[in-house]
């Protein structure tokens, strides 16, 4: 079939053998990926338009995306078939543009390739989460696993992509020949100059098999509450509360500790402290309570308890328990379960709240009264009436008169 269209181009060539023979390679060349594009093109609409009324959505999305890249990819296989046809170059003329069309072409197969992976990830991704799950461990390990893993495996395509298109030239392939043969001085200065990269791009590998951390864990680190928002293959970016952003290197959360409160489930319990007064009727505040927990609808029902924890010189210290579906409905339900039930005490028991005391004992029979004031004031030695001069003045003794 290839020999057939080259004799059809030699014939076609032929009839403009008036025209310099370097122009006439160059317009064949032309009209040659013009009509390649778009015959693609038409045929790339007419399978659209096969699969645009079927339900597979995903295989629309990769058909409009691998669009480009295949039509790319056409016309330069029509070119390079073409390209012995082209007499009107030299040999090495021929033979360069062989190789930049095959060293477009590998990118372009490349590109595809990661198109396409991506397309399906993300069309997996949106399946799992579209479904109504009580708890969304499976889901975020899923989506840790695929974001950690979909980033390096681009990574490593990207790399063999580049190096595969870089091995047509004769000097790229000399060049790495040469490097293998001094491979030891070469990986020893890889391994230093990139030392930061390698060692985050093995973490995340480590971390997406064995997921100390998933897509919107909630983690403690420095003191701020935070969650996983995105796994890159190097980096973690960590949401808090307030909307600020913590870039962390991925390999931080292999070497140092941290608190992640939905690792293995998302439900946490929550603890509230009253603080009460010795008179305080504790089975009330107990019934209070029970009545209270049960009009919260952010208490997933499976933990509560209430207790006298501690107490000191002025208080009791009572320990509220209760559990919730994940840390932002445990935060509500605590301040909802304080904010019901400081309201109720106020209403109903106010000698529950918390007062400071002072006793005036009277004295036991036998035992002096209590001063007067006058008693327990402090004596002053004052001199008598007009008896003072101003500042540097001596007194007489005895407060003669001058």
């Amino acid at each position: 079939m290839k020999q057939q269209f080259l004799s059809s181009l030699f014939a076609l060539r032929s009839y403009f053998d008036w025209l310099p023979a370097q122009l006439v390679s160059i317009l064949m060349l032309f009209v040659l990926a013009t009509v390649a594009f778009y015959a693609s093109k038409l045929v790339s609409v007419i399978i659209l338009r096969i699969f645009g009324n079927r339900e597979d959505a995903v295989l629309r999305k990769i058909i409009l995306a691998m669009r480009r890249p295949v039509r790319v990819m056409v016309v330069l296989a029509v070119l390079l078939s073409a390209l012995p046809a082209a007499s009107g170059f030299t040999w090495e003329t021929t033979q360069l543009l062989q190789k930049l069309l095959l060293f477009i072409g590998i990118l372009m197969v490349g590109y595809a390739a990661i198109v396409a992976f991506r397309i399906m990830t993300e069309a997996y991704l949106q399946r799992i989460t579209s479904r109504d799950h009580s708890d969304d461990i499976m889901i975020r390990t899923h989506q840790t696993q695929i974001r950690v893993l979909r980033r390096l495996t681009e990574i490593l395509v990207g790399i063999v992509t580049v190096a595969a298109a870089l091995m047509t030239f004769d000097s790229v392939r000399q060049y790495g020949v040469s490097l293998f043969a001094s491979a030891g001085a070469a990986s020893l200065i890889v391994g230093l100059s990139a030392r930061g990269l390698l060692t985050n791009l093995l973490a995340g590998v480590q971390i997406a098999i064995t997921q100390p951390i998933r897509m919107e864990d909630l983690i403690i680190i420095n003191g701020d509450w935070a969650w996983v928002e995105e796994i890159t293959s190097t980096y973690v970016v960590l949401r808090v509360w307030d909307w600020r952003r913590h870039i962390v290197p991925i390999s931080y959360f292999l070497e140092n500790r941290f608190e992640n409160w939905t690792h293995n489930s998302a439900a946490i319990i929550g603890v509230v402290f009253l603080y009460v007064d010795y008179e305080a009727p504790i089975d009330t505040i107990r019934g209070f309570l029970n009545e209270i927990i049960k009009t919260c609808p952010l208490w997933d029902g499976k933990v509560f308890d209430c207790q006298v924890a501690d107490c000191d010189a002025q208080t009791l210290k009572i320990r509220i328990i209760a559990s919730a579906r994940n840390a932002l409905q445990s935060w509500d339900l605590r301040c909802d379960i304080r904010e019901k039930i400081i309201m109720r005490m106020r209403a109903e028991c106010p000698e529950a709240l918390p007062r400071s005391r002072f006793a005036m004992v009277p004295p036991r029979p036998g035992e002096e009264a209590w001063p007067s004031a006058e008693a327990i004031s402090p004596v002053i030695d004052r001199p008598p009436p007009g008896s003072y001069m101003g500042p540097g003045s001596v007194m007489p003794r005895g407060g003669a008169d001058l």
